[in-house]
């Protein structure tokens, strides 16, 4: 199959967006989203895109199921059943006002993509009672998050000096980020902790050790155990993970020529599933405050541990570690959580699909089902020097609890 091109997705923001009018309105607006988070500058630092992202679809989605009526709303806010308004208009009139209100600096061009798309749906009560649903339920998921502690102070991170604790990564020591994160509010779970893992291994354990040789290995440039394959896996994935299995989510939908409130509910789940983890996964990383491999393998002579051999100028393939501590591994928590909820929204983990990298501009990799993609995103870490095997399994398993969780508590069918 040939994956949806992002270049033709977004002529939205032209002037010849009639060319695209196939693409449901819920994926242009997903693109819009994802061609703002990769502008540099204009998310915000310190608030985690997955957040916006989820905030973004739970708007869409309370906004199209108030005229559809076929799923438990979001919020009990919106009224139900709103008879004859365009469901379009609706998702339209949603997206405008939260990315707005998101994004000011970016207002034109996003004006310029809610005009485009509403031209498209014809004028009269049908598209003005969308556009007046989707402007209520913006604001009230705006109100609904206004206060959600995602804009607090974050706190200062205690670093620690002994073996197995975190602290800033060589070569650029970067500051560690989303150290208040845990804090943020829910879209689902009932509690930051609810799927915390347990402690990594002890430093003196065989699991340790295995991992520990495992990421030395292979997660260095010119590693002479890892294959150019692998090697090639630890850039690729090497982005920002919730932007791969949203474009993968735009195509599976696409294909599967989803209608509007099929949309709007895919993408719900799929954000409010990454947005949790991420809270989820943060919840423990500060938990537990566990060293990177680059840390590891540099100090290996304080571990304690006889097999493990110190490097003191190991550096991991992608050069530089990511500003948090190793356990869980994110990209795994995300992926998996992802894989999850598209598994269980479309019957099944068999699904073929491309998937472009957000770093190798031109570089596709292919693959027949969600867990396979996720499985690649997640050994990936390995062979880019940044997670040892144990972050990762925790990852997996910490992602798909909260996709489970989202999926069987939330935006459920109406019993009638």
């Amino acid at each position: 199959m040939k994956k949806l091109s992002v270049a033709l997705s977004l002529v939205l923001l032209s002037s010849v967006c009639a060319k695209s009018q196939q693409i449901n309105p819920v994926i242009q607006w997903n693109q819009v989203l994802l061609q703002l988070l990769r502008t540099p500058g204009v998310q915000p630092a310190t608030i985690h895109p997955t957040r916006n992202m989820a905030l973004l679809h739970t708007a869409i989605y309370e906004a199209v199921n108030s005229i559809d009526g076929s799923h438990e709303p979001y919020s009990a806010s919106i009224p139900v059943l709103v008879a004859g308004a365009s469901a379009d208009a609706a998702a339209d009139a949603a997206a405008f006002g939260v990315l707005n209100a998101l994004y000011p600096a970016k207002s034109s061009l996003i004006e310029t993509a809610y005009q485009n798309l509403l031209a498209s749906i014809p004028e009269g009560a049908a598209k003005t009672e969308g556009i007046r649903v989707g402007t209520a339920a913006a604001s009230e998921l705006l109100a609904l998050r206004a206060n959600d502690h995602s804009s607090d102070p974050a706190p200062t991170l205690t670093l620690g000096t002994g073996a197995g604790q975190y602290r800033l990564t060589p070569p650029n020591f970067p500051k560690p980020v989303f150290t208040g994160w845990s804090h943020v509010d829910l879209f689902a779970l009932l509690a930051a902790n609810q799927f915390r893992p347990g402690p990594p291994p002890a430093l003196t354990s065989q699991e340790y050790t295995d991992a520990f040789n495992e990421v030395k290995s292979n997660g260095l440039p010119r590693s002479t155990v890892a294959t150019t394959d692998q090697q090639l896996t630890g850039w690729f994935w090497n982005g920002a993970i919730q932007n791969y299995w949203n474009e993968i989510a735009q195509y599976a939908a696409f294909v599967s020529h989803l209608d509007t409130a099929q949309n709007a509910r895919l993408f719900a789940l799929l954000n409010m599933s990454l947005a949790d983890t991420v809270i989820a996964f943060y919840d423990a990383k500060y938990t537990y405050v566990f060293w990177r491999p680059v840390t590891a393998i540099q100090n290996a002579d304080i571990d304690g541990n006889p097999d493990t051999l110190a490097n003191p100028t190991w550096l991991p393939e992608t050069k530089t570690t990511a500003a948090d501590p190793s356990y869980p591994g994110a990209h795994a928590a995300i992926s998996n959580a992802a894989a999850t909820v598209l598994s269980s929204f479309f019957g099944s983990d068999s699904f073929a699909f491309k998937v472009d990298s957000e770093v190798f501009a031109g570089v596709v990799r292919s693959f027949s089902s969600f867990s396979a993609a996720a499985q690649e995103a997640t050994d990936s870490r390995v062979f880019a020097g940044q997670h040892f095997r144990f972050d990762l399994t925790a990852g997996q398993q910490l992602g798909t609890n909260v996709a489970q969780f989202v999926v069987g508590s939330k935006l459920q069918p109406v019993t009638k």
